[in-house]
């Protein structure tokens, strides 16, 4: 492969099983509940029957390699976790990655892992860029990144990158019965395997071997940002299941994060797209674990005041000046944040910051709203301008070409800058219609885009088909592309999953409109959607800007309709089901999770909709009002019996 010809870029590829990310635990306390919410879960006592795997959480890329019949067929980054991008040509020059599998391997493997840059040959890269008077690099993690996407694999080559083998995703037939069990088997093949993956029974092994590790990590010869907890058997982690972007049955402890003192220069307000006011602190820069920071978030001005969320103060009190020495603190990808200050350096002359009252950009009024039922003030003060407001259109654009909303290539934050304030119609993009009717008033305009500093016939081709390739997209996508306040990607794939497609979504918002009766009830009704984000989301679908912007929008897209897992001979698929009362046989989450996969529908409540009421021990109102309205009521012998054998 040393040979081949350079890529012109790379093409995607779909993961098979998604690449999901893991939740984070910062404390021993986090760790103690992480093995208490996986017996609870399981509705077993915490009697250290259940092993853990325990394994150094490597600080470089993510990486799935496909094998069909033995031999590599395709290798992709995580990428947004349902797609990445195809870098078969790069991984094939890692020389400790095997192309070729045993002849007792599975039909299809797919082996996952990460990519990464050893600490010794980073500083000898550094070193050759140093010699030849060029530009060193930052950090072995994102050199690593940067080599792998190297269009030209010899570049890749050169650099010589390593990997570790931890997880798989599809498999047409199983390993083993245990996690250790697996990561042996990639072992056996010739895989890189960590080895100071060790299996445990309790928190406090697992604490102790975080510690080990970490008092053995400056020693190491890669970069490790934590450790990560797994289960360690397959059929229990089959069971526990996944939340909407992360298993129940894995974490990752990380590592303290690194702190740096430096100087507060300035507070800068960013209007976000929901109006919201937020203070950047800018920062004399510092270098904080390997990056160099020149901003850190201010969160609200109660955390610039020293008080926290429940009036209770931050810092001991000591409010945040322009001017102060401050404490900046950074873990892993998280934003950089000011934690302290240093009081002795505090400047003479420095006074309080005082929180603008009105938007920075528009000049509106900027309030912070009561809750109606707890009568407390938000944190947040937010511009009361919507759409007026230029920084709110702009930010709402910034979210809805975004990664995980309609993922338009070449639409980054340069691009939704250039089209918003563009004076020209057929180059303006003011709201997301606007986007894909650009290709069309550019047709007929002598405003070409082309012809624009920083475009090209290429870049505008490649604009174009990012565009029309969005034209049909997932419902929970849409819906999140929205930018509805309260709704992110897990509430927007509950909503999407509950109503299906995007007339039966439409329809129930409107009819929703008094809040009572029962289109109201079933958005509320949906397990995991509470009043708060119910009734923001029927609020704005009763906004006629909104209404007239999601009417264009629909003449360009087409949502495609939920695709239900395949629940064929499931007797609940489709049903509205409801657990109550004190079930003995399995727990509340595990009965849901069931229910779920099964193709039902879990509410949180008993309507005329509701198909099945499962009533454990103690059950009450829930129970009275099934047989008031004559829903089908069983215990939890008859549910498992429903659903036995599925």
């Amino acid at each position: 492969m040393k040979g081949a010809a350079p890529l012109v870029t790379f093409s995607q590829v779909v993961h098979a099983r998604p690449m999901l990310s893991l939740d984070n635990l910062f404390t021993d306390e986090d760790v103690t509940d992480f093995v208490a919410s996986v017996y609870r879960f399981l509705g077993r006592l915490p009697d250290n029957s259940i092993a853990f795997t325990s394994e150094p959480k490597i600080d470089g890329l993510s990486m799935s390699i496909r094998y069909e019949n033995g031999k590599m067929v395709s290798a992709a980054t995580r990428g947004d976790g349902a797609v990445g991008e195809n870098v078969t040509a790069n991984i094939r020059t890692i020389s400790e990655i095997p192309q070729q599998l045993p002849a007792d391997a599975p039909a299809v493997v797919e082996v996952r892992g990460e990519v990464y840059m050893a600490k010794s040959a980073f500083l000898a890269l550094n070193a050759q860029m140093e010699a030849e008077g060029k530009q060193t690099y930052v950090n072995p993690r994102n050199t690593a990144a940067g080599s792998l996407r190297q269009l030209d694999p010899k570049v890749t080559a050169s650099r010589k990158l390593k990997f570790f083998a931890y997880a798989w995703g599809e498999l047409s037939e199983p390993l083993s019965e245990t996690q250790l069990g697996n990561v042996e088997v990639f072992e056996r093949w010739g895989f890189p395997v960590n080895p100071l993956m060790k299996r445990f029974h309790s928190a406090a092994e697992l604490i102790e071997h975080y510690r080990q590790i970490g008092m053995a990590r400056a020693g190491l010869d890669y970069d490790i940002d934590g450790v990560v907890y797994k289960v360690d058997r397959l059929d229990l982690q089959e069971r526990l299941g996944f939340r909407s972007r992360s298993p129940r049955w894995a974490t990752a402890h990380k590592f303290p994060a690194e702190q740096a003192t430096t100087e507060l220069l300035e507070i800068d307000i960013q209007v976000g797209r929901t109006g919201a006011l937020t203070p950047v602190a800018r920062l004399k820069p510092i270098t904080v674990g390997g990056v160099v920071v020149t901003n850190a978030t201010l969160h609200n001005e109660d955390y610039i005041k020293g008080i926290g969320n429940s009036g209770e103060p931050l810092r001991e009190g000591r409010d945040i000046r322009v001017g102060d020495t401050v404490i900046v603190q950074r873990a892993g990808d998280v934003i950089p944040q000011i934690v302290d200050i240093v009081m002795e350096k505090r400047p003479e002359g420095a006074g309080p910051y005082q929180f603008p009252r009105t938007c920075p950009v528009c000049g509106s009024h900027a309030v912070r709203e009561i809750n109606e039922k707890t009568g407390k003030e938000d944190s947040v003060r937010r511009c009361t301008g919507g759409f007026v407001c230029s920084a709110q259109a702009i930010e709402h654009l910034r979210h809805f070409v975004s990664r995980n909303a309609f993922d338009i290539e070449g639409m980054g934050t340069k691009q939704v800058e250039f089209f918003f304030t563009a004076d020209d119609p057929a180059l303006s993009i003011r709201t997301a219609p606007d986007i894909f009717t650009l290709e069309e008033r550019q047709r007929g305009s002598l405003a070409k885009l082309e012809n624009r500093d920083g475009w090209g016939a290429t870049s505008v081709t490649k604009l174009y088909a990012a565009i029309n390739s969005r034209r049909s997209i997932a419902l929970n996508r849409f819906i999140f592309a929205l930018g509805i306040r309260h709704v992110g990607e897990t509430t927007a794939k509950l909503l999407a999953r509950s109503y299906g497609s995007v007339e039966a979504f439409l329809e129930g918002m409107q009819a929703a409109g008094t809040f009572t009766g029962d289109a109201w009830n079933d958005l509320n009704n949906i397990d995991g959607i509470g009043e708060v984000v119910a009734r923001a989301v029927v609020e704005f679908f009763h906004e006629p800007r909104n209404i007239e912007v999601i009417d264009r929008l629909l003449a360009e897209v087409k949502p495609e309709q939920m695709v239900a897992a395949d629940t064929t001979g499931s007797p609940v698929a489709g049903k509205t089901v409801v657990f109550t009362g004190s079930l003995e046989k399995f727990t509340r989450d595990e009965a849901k999770a069931k229910a779920e996969s099964l193709g039902a529908k879990v509410a949180g409540s008993v309507s005329s909709k509701t198909d099945i009421l499962v009533a454990g021990p103690g059950a009450g109102s829930k129970l009275a009002k099934a047989q008031e309205l004559g829903v089908q009521v069983m215990d939890e012998d008859g549910w498992l019996s429903l659903i036995a054998g599925l």
